[in-house]
């Protein structure tokens, strides 16, 4: 696969797990009294910033794995029962 296709690529599945995590994000909260679904809500925040930084200069390696980073603490957050999903 020529370089320019594989950058294409990249770019292309990190624009879309970025529309799915921001959409994603839009429907849990944090669902304990602690502070610990703040904090994941803060991390999911914080790696979908920083895709999104590093996707406009070009990084895409590391835009696809802040990214990646965001959707598994979403994952994890609901499946740990500190996230939980709304309507």
């Amino acid at each position: 696969m020529p370089e320019d296709d594989l950058r294409k690529d990249l770019r292309k599945e990190t624009e879309k797990w970025l529309s799915r995590a921001i959409e994603k994000l839009n429907k849990i909260k944090a669902c304990d009294s602690g502070e610990g679904g703040e904090d994941f809500l803060n991390n999911i925040k914080a790696y979908i910033e920083d895709s999104k930084w590093f996707l406009e200069r070009g990084d895409l390696i590391r835009a696809f794995e802040c990214i990646i980073w965001a959707w598994a603490w979403i994952e994890i957050g609901v499946d740990t029962g500190h996230l939980i999903e709304v309507d």
